[in-house]
């Protein structure tokens, strides 16, 4: 019977167990697309990876991401929580401080930072474009009900994953915020994308920015730690307050209204590249036997 070394994982933890769980098969050559899909709705986890052989000279592996339902070409703590797995099975190495993964959004660069429980991964975030504004909008306005917006205006954004991004108007706004999910699993299906992603700047000393993630899309309530989602938004930042306070970076809390408690580290390069990262922990180390190819 075939066996592969198997890690779970939990990805942008701010405390143990606080962060995104993730399953990662590494060295899963041999298993075919359909026998991927059904270890990923097995372990029923949002997301499981696959380490395969990179295909690619510049890439260091390749990465293939299943939700329970689908494959999806890039998601963050996904891809954060893999290198970490690489790293630590020795798979891969990283060269001067970086990897390169290859996935279904392309070749993407990934920073080392620090070594043991201090080791910070970081991926660089697609390029991102606002497709339109729009707080006015019917389906966005239902989606946030009441909510005060905050200083910049609700946006659709595209890259990698497509969300629909509102700043409220405080801390306080955020996490009291009680979602109506029938009209977010509507916003994401008359726009084609992920859902609703809410944020507002913070006066605290641990973090800058409080995010709540709605993937009504994905068939997701609420996720606690949502690489992808925070790219969209600091790209959002770059591009509509490049001399701002956040235009350099921050930290994010995410996830405590649902019982988590992650920390996500966000760079801002003078470029206005995005980079989003974290820490990771190893919670489960071992094998996964699975007849058939």
């Amino acid at each position: 019977m075939p066996s592969f070394r198997y890690l779970q994982l939990d990805v942008f933890p701010a405390s143990l167990g606080g962060g995104n769980p993730l399953g990662v098969v590494v060295g899963a050559h041999g298993l075919s697309a359909e026998t991927m899909q059904r270890i990923a709705k097995w372990t029923n986890l949002v997301e499981t990876t696959f380490v395969l052989p990179a295909e690619e000279a510049a890439a260091s592996y390749r990465l293939r991401i299943f939700t329970p339902h689908s494959e999806i070409a890039f998601a963050g703590h996904p891809t954060v929580g893999s290198a970490h797995a690489v790293l630590d099975t020795g798979f891969a190495h990283a060269r001067d401080g970086r990897l390169v993964q290859q996935c279904g959004a392309g070749l993407l660069p990934i920073l080392v930072a620090g070594d043991g429980d201090a080791r910070t991964i970081s991926v660089q975030a697609p390029p991102a474009r606002i497709l339109r504004h729009g707080v006015e909008y019917g389906a966005l306005r239902a989606a946030l009900g009441f909510a005060e917006t905050g200083r910049l205006p609700p946006a659709f954004v595209e890259g990698g994953r497509r969300w629909w991004l509102a700043e409220l108007a405080d801390e306080a706004g955020v996490r009291s915020l009680q979602p109506n999910h029938t009209a977010i699993k509507a916003l994401a299906r008359e726009d084609a994308c992920m859902g609703l992603c809410v944020f507002a700047r913070c006066a605290n000393t641990q973090y800058e920015l409080v995010v709540r993630a709605f993937p009504g899309g994905a068939g997701i309530v609420e996720d606690p730690a949502s690489g992808a989602a925070n790219g969209l938004i600091a790209a959002y930042i770059a591009q509509r307050e490049a001399q701002g306070a956040l235009a350099r970076g921050y930290r994010v809390s995410q996830g405590r209204e649902m019982g988590h408690d992650a920390e996500l580290i966000v760079r801002i390069d003078a470029d206005a590249t995005v980079w989003v990262g974290g820490r990771t922990r190893t919670i489960v180390d071992g094998r996964i036997d699975w007849p058939g190819g």
